[in-house]
């Protein structure tokens, strides 16, 4: 990118540069050379002339010719007065909007050479006091390698060449917002991806790093009414679990677990016990190890040091008490 200082050249982009030193540039260039152009060696519109070269020599304009029709329909997006009806004045929002979705559409190349023309454009303008190079005079000598298409006759390039002009020159002057995604987008976007461990790229970072836009309060809303939706929808789904297993399944085991399950993972307003048959503490028909561990700990014991035991919950997952020198019976199995 030309130096800031350069900038402030009279004619920049319009006033041709030096053949010779062109020549010269452009084999340092394709040579891969690294170039110092404050170095005085180039004069600013050597590169200027040089860069227009570049771009007249692709085999279609940056906006490519696909989205031709679109990026005309664009400049015909007006206001609308208090009745309904179209007035001639362009509706900017619109338009800006309008080219945040059509730019995403673009090859990669194609968008990320464009953004860094029109940032340079962009900045040109502004000194436009200086260099006398305003917003529309740099679309004249920008347009035909940006948006104007090989494949239109004369005749329909004259017709459509002023809005093709007009395109180009609201480019320049919005280039710092039609890179980025409309605001509705963007606020999907964070609510699908700012809670998972996807890798982001350095866009998604950018984008989910930015703090106090004006729609992070409503992306706070939207979250908390999903977060919401889903907790509503898990207790209704385990209450409707619950019935399904107290009234339809027989009485077993089985049953009796499930039951113990789904109050482990109840929510407030899930049922854990009603309209149930009352679970015996005691596993009677337990065969597993933890139960003959359980039984032969406490067969040696006197009977009212046993019954003491037993009404302390003996779940498979419980822990025996401990004495001393004693281990959980879980940790032995």
């Amino acid at each position: 990118m030309l130096p800031n200082k350069d900038l402030h050249v009279e004619g920049l982009f319009r006033v041709p540069g030096n053949s010779l030193r062109q020549q010269t540039l452009r084999e340092q260039l394709n040579s891969g050379a690294d170039i110092d152009f404050s170095s005085g060696d180039f004069h600013p519109n050597d590169v200027a002339t040089l860069l227009k070269s570049f771009l007249g020599e692709l085999p279609e304009p940056l906006l490519t010719q696909r989205h031709l029709h679109a990026h005309l329909k664009i400049t015909e997006l007006s206001l609308f007065d208090d009745h309904g009806n179209k007035t001639s004045l362009p509706d900017k929002e619109r338009q800006i909007e309008a080219l945040q979705l059509l730019l995403m559409l673009l090859p990669t190349a194609n968008r990320s050479l464009l953004k860094l023309l029109l940032d340079l454009l962009y900045h040109t303008a502004k000194q436009q006091h200086k260099n006398r190079m305003s917003a529309h005079n740099l679309a004249l000598m920008f347009a035909p390698h940006v948006i104007w298409p090989n494949n239109m006759n004369a005749t329909d390039l004259q017709e459509n060449l002023t809005k093709l002009n007009s395109g180009m020159a609201f480019l320049i002057k919005h280039s710092q917002k039609i890179f980025r995604a409309p605001v509705y987008l963007r606020e999907h976007v964070r609510l699908q991806f700012a809670d998972t461990s996807m890798i982001h790229s350095k866009d998604d970072l950018e984008l989910l790093s930015v703090g106090g836009s004006p729609f992070m309060s409503a992306w706070k809303r939207s979250a908390a009414r999903v977060r919401s939706d889903s907790d509503s929808h898990t207790e209704e789904a385990l209450r409707e679990l619950y019935r399904h297993v107290t009234h339809h399944m027989p009485n077993s085991a089985k049953k009796k677990k499930l039951i113990r399950q789904l109050g482990k993972q109840s929510t407030p307003g899930t049922p854990v016990s009603e309209n149930t048959t009352p679970t015996s503490k005691k596993h009677t028909r337990s065969r597993s190890f933890g139960g003959l561990i359980k039984k032969k700990v406490l067969g040696s014991q006197p009977a009212a040091d046993r019954r003491g035991k037993e009404n302390i919950s003996c779940d498979p997952v419980s822990r025996m008490p401990s004495a001393p020198g004693s281990v959980p019976y879980m940790s032995i199995l």
